[in-house]
């Protein structure tokens, strides 16, 4: 499916009939639209696997529609009260996923237009509670790209600043390369309607209060985070990928990040970096092909320090102890201090 994950198709859906499948979590990780790096984190597959599914069995406790179908163990499907141990495979409901026509460096979504349920929404819905250091928004802002006022904001907050109240933006999902769009533009594209945009806007931020608790009561704070939405074959909004995750969502612990957040500022400080951000800002499609240099290892201490950060999240939500040996949350940023 991708660099994070793989989907087994069980069945495929069709017209207004959802299919159903499977996501295979592994260790991979991606970051900058890189693709699969050149470490497994470990554990981070069994960890992720467990996150989304905490966060979507609260959803569905709370009323909301989500495809997930429980976690795999011994062949069967239960929740996650239910299993023994860490499992990397979720079930799920699958909708039809509808890639837009490539036309040179643009993309023609003309081809939603005969499709109005059971499909993925073709965006990332993105709140923002605060503008920390290295947030796309700031260099977004920083750029002149986009214009704070056009966000209810005078000037940018201090990276340690919460916002009295989210921002809410959207990016393109199914592109080569991410690209970040105004609402207007989004309702321009004639997929979704003014009404669905509501909507949306509303459970993109019932999702982040719902996070947001969530991981406060492990000590965290959520700065930032994204959703995938889908229609269901009756165009109801439900949630699918995962979310509330650390790598759909930016944590931090007294200030420190924890989240594949670590990885991408050891990785700022590099070559391959440098030369990543150039040649990305001349090639929106194909990018890939003109950079010469591959990532670096992650040093071993940093790497294990990341793999438990996904492992000490997991079980301090869930109050579980699935994996040993995994330090404190506290302890585990005393090891990542040197390196970010």
């Amino acid at each position: 499916m991708g660099s994070v994950k793989d989907l087994f198709v069980q069945t495929s859906p069709r017209e207004n009939i959802m299919g159903q499948g499977k996501f295979i979590f592994s260790d991979r990780y991606s970051v900058f639209d890189w693709g699969e790096m050149p470490d497994h984190i470990p554990h981070k597959g069994e960890a992720l696997c467990l996150i989304g599914a905490y966060f979507f069995e609260k959803l569905s406790s709370l009323g909301h529609e989500t495809h997930y179908r429980g976690l795999e163990e011994n062949d069967q499907v239960k929740l996650l009260s239910e299993i023994s141990a860490p499992s990397s495979i979720m079930h799920v409901s699958l909708v039809k996923v509808i890639h837009p026509t490539q036309n040179g460096n643009s993309y023609d979504y003309g081809v939603y237009h005969q499709d109005h349920t059971n499909f993925l929404i073709p965006f990332e819905f993105i709140y923002r509670n605060s503008i920390p250091f290295g947030a796309s928004f700031r260099k977004r802002v920083e750029s002149g790209s986009i214009n704070l006022k056009e966000y209810g904001l005078e000037k940018m907050p201090s990276p340690d600043k919460k916002l009295s109240t989210p921002i809410l933006d959207v990016s393109t999902k199914l592109e080569e390369q991410d690209r970040y769009l105004t609402w207007d533009q989004v309702l321009e594209l004639n997929i979704i309607s003014q009404e669905d945009i509501q909507n949306i806007k509303k459970t993109l931020t019932f999702a982040d209060e719902l996070i947001t608790q969530e991981v406060k009561t492990i000590g965290l704070e959520n700065e930032d985070g994204k959703i995938e939405l889908a229609f269901d074959p009756e165009r109801k909004l439900m949630f699918v990928d995962v979310l509330g995750t650390p790598d759909e969502c930016r944590f931090t612990w007294k200030g420190i990040h924890l989240s594949k957040e670590v990885a991408r500022e050891f990785y700022r400080k590099t070559s391959w970096y440098d030369e990543v951000s150039q040649i990305k800002s001349r090639y929106s499609v194909g990018w890939k092909y003109y950079v010469k240099s591959k990532p670096q290892p992650l040093p071993e201490r940093l790497l294990q320090a990341i793999g438990w950060i996904y492992q000490r999240i997991a079980m301090d939500l869930t109050e579980r102890e699935w994996f040993l040996g995994v330090p404190s949350l506290e302890k585990i940023v005393e090891e990542i201090k040197e390196f970010v």
